[in-house]
């Protein structure tokens, strides 16, 4: 999963980085940051629908639904487009649990010193790139849906708590995780993928 988020924020990040920056006035350098934490909240929330919903199949019914690589080419207006649209949902239609984006959101905003509110704006617009990326990867050389399904399965480990907010968990000076911070982010966790 991390190798995903590595190539995602490599061949996509700075262009979406600029735009959300733009769009809502925020440092760059914080959005920035905050991309690689979000990614992985979604890619979690796909990989339980995965695990408890159908499978490959169902991961493949959400990406026929929703994922749509041609957004990747015009980044500009999808995040425009999102950012602006007043039914944006950070909880993406239930896909991050019932308030999963939400939880996720304030987190966030505690650490960065940034509105909530605008990482709930944040959400979907990022949702629907990681999603046309899932699906390019899908549908271009080898990988397939048992490809996509074996990079969600990837940090099975439990380790997805690291990636979704690995600098939340460090210590203050130290720079080593915090097990309170890992308790915090693990309950937090628990009730995003929770079933519904």
């Amino acid at each position: 999963m991390a190798n995903f988020i590595d190539e995602f924020m490599k061949d996509y990040g700075p262009e979406v980085t600029k735009q959300l920056s733009s769009n809502l006035n925020v440092d760059s350098g914080t959005v920035n940051k905050l991309l690689p934490q979000l990614a992985p909240l979604i890619l979690s929330g796909l990989k339980k629908q995965k695990d408890t919903r159908g499978g490959d199949e169902r991961v493949d019914h959400i990406l026929n639904k929703y994922g749509d690589a041609s957004v990747l080419d015009n980044i500009k207006d999808l995040v425009s487009n999102k950012i602006n649209a007043p039914d944006a949902d950070a909880n993406l239609g239930g896909l991050l649990g019932e308030n999963g984006g939400t939880q996720a959101a304030m987190a966030l905003a505690n650490k960065l010193n940034i509105d909530a509110s605008t990482i709930m704006k944040m959400i979907p617009a990022l949702s629907p790139l990681i999603l046309g990326a899932l699906t390019k990867k899908r549908d271009s050389g080898n990988a397939g849906i048992s490809g996509v399904g074996s990079l969600l399965d990837a940090d099975g480990d439990g380790s997805i708590i690291d990636d979704v907010a690995g600098f939340l968990m460090k210590g203050a000076s130290s720079g080593q995780r915090s097990p309170a911070g890992k308790g915090m982010l693990g309950s937090l966790l628990g009730n995003i993928l929770k079933k519904r």
